[in-house]
């Protein structure tokens, strides 16, 4: 007997304890427990301490309310072009109501998975392989909506889904990869070709601005050229007037100019004028009467230089003379080979000696 109440009062003590714990049922923060009393629900445990009627009423589960996420593995889809592309998802979602997620479905992550598959393969089956690599956002509300509409029931709410790949065949890539090159290809060929047009255009603006200022100056010059041509002839007119020479400066200038105009090797026929004679004969009368001309005597310091005068006048009137008989012979020459041997055209002048001009009469010369 003094055994048996010992023994008897830790088996009380133990079964007090025991039923203290399950009594007694504390919830962390976002979780709920389902609590079933003899197999039925009964109420929903909220976070901290709660009481259980011991031995009566029991956990069934114990719902986490914080949003999961969930990678399921890759699942092959045929597309619109039947080609067969491997895609991974990820699916966000969290539990809104723990009752529905114990008793409206036994295990709601497969049914998630699930679905989520044969929802992808429909949209997925809609789409060619293009539009599947670029229409992620599309594809991804789609799912998102689908997904929402069904599990809503079942207490879930899905808040994203995300296409974390999709994964073509080798062969696709292969082809893809070389697509892709021939168009970079084809962008550097345009963007260069672009490059070589600009310059190209830049070089020719630059050429047509250069020659727009080379052919400015040019005609700056010429008009500066012009201008100091025009004032030099001006000024020599000028001068010219203001100082008034006399006809037998005149006469003796041109009787130096006339060797010179007959010396070109390119003169071939000459327009001898019929007053050649009478000029030639003013000159000469111009050359003797210079003593009896007004104003024009020889001052006494300078009579001894009248010989040379006169000499330089007769050498000038030779050379003036022999000037004047050989345009003649040139032109006899091309009237011959004009008429075909028979020459035509004016009589010739009878020749002029230096001697004539020289020593004819006062009287006759200033008449002349």
């Amino acid at each position: 007997m003094e055994l048996v109440i010992p023994v008897l009062l830790i088996a009380i003590a133990l079964i007090g304890v025991i039923t203290l714990a399950k009594a007694v049922r504390i919830v962390p923060q976002q979780r709920q427990d389902v609590v079933e009393r003899l197999g039925k629900y009964k109420r929903t445990l909220n976070p901290g301490l709660n009481i259980l009627v011991p031995f009566v009423d029991a956990v069934r589960t114990k719902v986490d309310l914080r949003e999961q996420v969930v990678s399921f593995p890759p699942q092959p889809v045929i597309t619109s072009d039947n080609l067969v592309v491997s895609i991974d998802t990820v699916l966000y979602f969290k539990v809104v109501d723990s009752v529905r997620a114990t008793y409206e479905i036994s295990n709601f992550l497969q049914a998630i998975e699930q679905l989520t598959v044969t929802t992808l393969r429909n949209v997925i089956g809609s789409l060619d392989l293009e539009r599947a690599l670029t229409s992620r956002d599309q594809i991804n509300r789609h799912l998102s909506g689908v997904l929402d509409e069904t599990t809503g029931r079942w207490g879930i709410k899905v808040t994203r889904v995300e296409l974390k790949a999709i994964e073509p065949p080798a062969s696709i890539r292969d082809s893809m990869e070389k697509q892709m090159r021939a168009e970079r290809d084809r962008r550097a060929a345009i963007l260069n070709a672009e490059g070589h047009k600009q310059s190209q255009i830049l070089t020719a603006e630059g050429e047509k601005q250069s020659a727009v200022l080379r052919a400015d100056g040019d005609r700056q010059a010429r008009i500066l050229q012009a201008e100091g041509q025009a004032k030099a002839i001006k000024t020599v007119f000028d001068a010219i007037h203001q100082a008034n020479p006399s006809q037998k400066v005149l006469a003796y200038q041109y009787l130096q100019a006339l060797p010179q105009i007959a010396n070109g090797t390119a003169n071939k026929v000459w327009i001898v004028p019929a007053e050649l004679t009478k000029a030639l004969e003013g000159m000469g009368g111009a050359l003797g009467g210079l003593s009896r001309m007004v104003g024009d005597e020889p001052a006494p310091e300078v009579a001894g230089s009248a010989s040379d005068v006169e000499r330089e006048a007769a050498e000038a009137a030779q050379a003036a003379a022999a000037a004047a008989q050989q345009i003649h012979d040139e032109v006899r020459v091309a009237e011959a080979q004009a008429s075909g041997g028979k020459p035509q055209g004016l009589p010739a002048p009878e020749p002029v000696s230096p001697a004539s001009l020289l020593n004819d009469p006062a009287d006759q010369r200033e008449r002349a």
